[in-house]
C-alpha cells in the first residue's frame, strides 16, 4: 500500500474539480496495473464526490441545491464557528468524506464524463488535506 496525504489550496464555498491535482500528487499510480485508490478528506465541513467533469454549471447548480436545501439560517445550536458551519457539517454528511475508485492501467477507471470535486461548504474553508491510499 501507498499512502499520500495531499493538501489543496483554500476555495470559495462550492464544488471544485480536483482529479487533476489529485492525479499529479500521486505519480505512483501510473505503476499499477489493477487497484484501488481511497481518498478521504480529512475535514468535516468539506466532502468529496463524482460528477460531471466538464460542464462549470453542473457545479454551480450543485452549490445552489446545496445551499437552499440546508440553509445558514435553520435555527442550528452549534454556532460557535459562524453561521456556514453547521450547514457546512450536514453539507459533508450527505455528499460523504471518502471515495474509492478503481485504477486500471495505470490511470482512474472513471467514466468520460466523471471528475473528482472537493465540495467545500464554508466560506472561507482554508487548506484542505485528502489521504489517498493506493491499494494494488
Amino acid at each position: 500500500m501507498i499512502r499520500r496525504t495531499i493538501r489543496l489550496e483554500p476555495r470559495p464555498r462550492g464544488f471544485h474539480l480536483v482529479t487533476g491535482e489529485v492525479v499529479s500528487a500521486l505519480p505512483e499510480l501510473e505503476a499499477v496495473e489493477v487497484g484501488l485508490l481511497h481518498l478521504m478528506v480529512r475535514h468535516t465541513s468539506a466532502s468529496l464526490t463524482i460528477n460531471e467533469n466538464a460542464s462549470p454549471d453542473v457545479r454551480r447548480d450543485l452549490r445552489a441545491w446545496a445551499d437552499e436545501a440546508v440553509p445558514e439560517d435553520f435555527g442550528w445550536a452549534h454556532s460557535l464557528e459562524g453561521p456556514d458551519d453547521m450547514p457546512a457539517h450536514v453539507k459533508g454528511t450527505l455528499t460523504g468524506f471518502e471515495l474509492t475508485l478503481p485504477i486500471t492501467g495505470g490511470a482512474l477507471d472513471l467514466g468520460t464524463w466523471q471528475g473528482i470535486y472537493l465540495c467545500e461548504h464554508r466560506d472561507h474553508g482554508g487548506v484542505r488535506t485528502i489521504t489517498a491510499s493506493i491499494l494494488q
